[in-house]
C-alpha cells in the first residue's frame, strides 16, 4: 500500500519535530522518519540503572534567549510544572590554577574574577558591549558585520586571557570549533543572544522532554531509515527500506551532509549551501559513579571549562544538573574532548576512550577511576555546524530560494549551533511548507 500524506519529514530531532508539530497544528497530515529506534537527536537521553543521561544537548537559557524553544515549551504544557525546566545552579565554571573559578559567563563572574585577571575582565565588558552594539541576529548571523573573520580573528586584538582562558576554551568544547577554523559572526551572535549563565536551565525529566511531549502528538515512524527523497510531477518519493510512499511535500530535518546525500538534485543555490556546511564532531564520554565527585572549588558546579589540556573541553558533573539525574548518593559526569583531540578518539575502542579521558580527569576530580562503575561513549560525527566563511557566504542564496517540494529544518540552516537553532528552523521550515502546500494541489487520494 502506497500512502499520501501532506508532509514527510525526515529526521525526529527537535527540528523535525517541533516542524511536524507545527504543520500539524496547521491542519495537515504527517509523517516522521527517523532511522534510529528513539526520537531526540542530539537532545537523546538514555535511561540507564536509574540514571538518566543526557547524550549532546544539556541546557536551555531563558525564553528571552530561547524564545522558539519555550514557545514549543508553553505549547506542550510543560510550563504547567513549574519543577519541569529548571534552573542549574552554578552552571558555569573555569578550571584554573588547580581550582574551579565559579560565576563564569555571568555579571558575579565580573567581580569574583573566574581565573581572569582585572584588564582582561575589562576587557571582557568592552566586548560584550562593542557586540551588545554591533545589533547582532542569530538567525541571521552573516549580517553581523563581521565578514570573513573568525573566532582567532575576533579575539586577536583582545586581552589574550579571553582566547586562552573563557572564549577560546568555550568555542572548543561546546561547540567544537577549532578558533583558526570558525567564523565570527554565528559565535558572536550565539553569546550576544544567549546572555547570562545565571539562566540556564535543564528538562527535569531529561534534556529528550521536549522531543518526548512533541512527538506523542505526531505520527512518528522510529527504525525507518530514508535513502533519498525525488520529487515528481505527483509529489515527493520517499524512498526507504521499511516502505516507499508518497507526500505532497518533504523536510529534511537531518545534518546538512545527510540532506545533501538525500537529495541531490537540490537546486544550485541549495546545493551549494548543503555542500558549504561543515560540521565539527564531538565526543563525550559519560561515567556513572558510585560517590558524587565535585571539582575543587565548586562543590555544586555543573559545567567546567578545561583550558590548558591537551585532550579534554569540558568537564560536567551531571549530578549537579538536577538531583534526579542520578540515585541517592550515586554520581554522574561527563567528558567532553577538545577539538584537535576528538579527530584521534573517535574512532577509538571505547576502552581507550574511556582510559584517556579519565587519566585527564585525575587532576580535576582526584581518584575518579576507582569510583566509575560504568561508562558510555558518544561519538556525534555531525557533533555542531563548523560556520566556516563560505557557509556565511552562501547562505543568502540559499535563504532567498524559492518555495519547493523539498524544504529544509536544523541548526545548520541558520548556522547556530544549539537546540534553539534547530527548533527555530521549524518554524520557518513550516511556514514555507505550508506556502508551497497552498499553492499546489489537493492530496493523492491513499492507493492500495
Amino acid at each position: 500500500m502506497v500512502t499520501a500524506v501532506d508532509v514527510a519529514v525526515v529526521g525526529a530531532g527537535p527540528a523535525g519535530l517541533a516542524t511536524a508539530h507545527l504543520l500539524t497544528a496547521a491542519g495537515h497530515t504527517v509523517r516522521v522518519l527517523e532511522s534510529v529506534h528513539a526520537v531526540g537527536g542530539r537532545m537523546r537521553t538514555l535511561r540507564t540503572d536509574g540514571h538518566l543521561i543526557d547524550t549532546g544537548a544539556e541546557m536551555i537559557p531563558s525564553a528571552d534567549a530561547y524564545p522558539a524553544t519555550w514557545r514549543l515549551i508553553r505549547a506542550t504544557g510543560l510550563d504547567a510544572d513549574p519543577e519541569a525546566v529548571p534552573l542549574v545552579r552554578d552552571a558555569l565554571s573555569v578550571w584554573w590554577k588547580g581550582r574551579a573559578r565559579r560565576h563564569a559567563g555571568r555579571p558575579l563572574g565580573l567581580l569574583t574574577g573566574m581565573g581572569l585577571s582585572p584588564r582582561a575582565r575589562l576587557d571582557l565588558v568592552r566586548l560584550q558591549l562593542r557586540l551588545g552594539r554591533a545589533g547582532l541576529d542569530p538567525e541571521h548571523p552573516e549580517r553581523g558585520g563581521l565578514d570573513e573573520a573568525t573566532v582567532a580573528d575576533l579575539l586577536r586584538h583582545r586581552h589574550p586571557q579571553l582566547g586562552e582562558r573563557l572564549l577560546g576554551p568555550l568555542a572548543a568544547g561546546f561547540f567544537g570549533w577549532p578558533q583558526e577554523a570558525a567564523a565570527a559572526g554565528p559565535f558572536a551572535a550565539h553569546l550576544a543572544a544567549s546572555g547570562s549563565t545565571a539562566t540556564w536551565r535543564t528538562y527535569r525529566d531529561g534534556m529528550d522532554t521536549l522531543a518526548r511531549a512533541l512527538a506523542a502528538g505526531l505520527d512518528v515512524r522510529t527504525d525507518h531509515p530514508v535513502t533519498g527523497v525525488v520529487p515528481g510531477p505527483d509529489g515527493v518519493l520517499v524512498d526507504s527500506p521499511a516502505g516507499a510512499f508518497t507526500a505532497r511535500a518533504a523536510v529534511l530535518a537531518v545534518p546538512a551532509p545527510e540532506a545533501a546525500r538525500l537529495h541531490p538534485a537540490a537546486p544550485p543555490a541549495e546545493r551549494d549551501y548543503l555542500r558549504a556546511c561543515e560540521y565539527a564532531p564531538m565526543l563525550r564520554m559519560t561515567a556513572l559513579l558510585d560517590a558524587p565527585l565535585a571539582p575543587r572549588g565548586a562543590r555544586r558546579g555543573f559545567a567546567l571549562l578545561v583550558p590548558d589540556d591537551p585532550l579534554l573541553g569540558v568537564v560536567t558533573m551531571d549530578h549537579a544538573k538536577h538531583p534526579g539525574r542520578v540515585p541517592r548518593g550515586r554520581g554522574l559526569i561527563s567528558l567532553v574532548t577538545r577539538p584537535e583531540a576528538t579527530g584521534a578518539l573517535m574512532d577509538a575502542p571505547d576502552e581507550d576512550v574511556d582510559r584517556a579521558l579519565l587519566a585527564r580527569a585525575e587532576h580535576i576530580l582526584p581518584g575518579v577511576d576507582a569510583h566509575v562503575r560504568g561508562t558510555v561513549v558518544h561519538r556525534f560525527p555531525h557533533g555542531l555546524p563548523l560556520p566556516r566563511p563560505a557557509a556565511l557566504a552562501a547562505r543568502p542564496a540559499f535563504t532567498a530560494r524559492p518555495l519547493s517540494a523539498v524544504d529544509y529544518a536544523g541548526d545548520w540552516t541558520s548556522l547556530r549551533p544549539c537546540s534553539e537553532g534547530a527548533v527555530a528552523s521549524a518554524f520557518t521550515a513550516a511556514e514555507r511548507t505550508a506556502a508551497y502546500l497552498a499553492q499546489t494541489r489537493e492530496p493523492t487520494p491513499i492507493e492500495a
